[in-house]
C-alpha cells in the first residue's frame, strides 16, 4: 500500500473512531466509546506509516539525485 493510501485510510479510521466515541458517549455505551478510541488510534498509526513511507521515498530520491549529480 502506498503512502497516500495509508494516509487516506488512516484519516477515515480516525474520523470513524471519533464518531463512534461521540455516539457511544451520547448513548452511554462504554463498548462503543472503547471501539471508537481503538479505531482512532489505529487511524493515527496508519497516517504515521504513510508519513514515514513518504519521508523515506523523498530521502531515497534526494540521495539518488545527489549521487547522479556527482557523476
Amino acid at each position: 500500500m502506498g503512502a497516500t493510501a495509508d494516509k487516506v485510510k488512516g484519516a477515515a479510521n480516525e474520523a470513524i473512531g471519533k464518531a463512534k466515541q461521540g455516539i457511544g458517549e451520547a448513548t452511554g455505551s462504554d463498548r462503543l466509546q472503547g471501539e471508537g478510541t481503538v479505531q482512532e488510534i489505529k487511524g493515527k498509526g496508519q497516517k504515521a506509516v504513510g508519513d514515514a513511507k513518504e519521508a523515506t521515498k523523498e530521502a531515497v530520491n534526494n540521495a539518488a539525485a545527489a549521487a547522479n549529480k556527482n557523476l
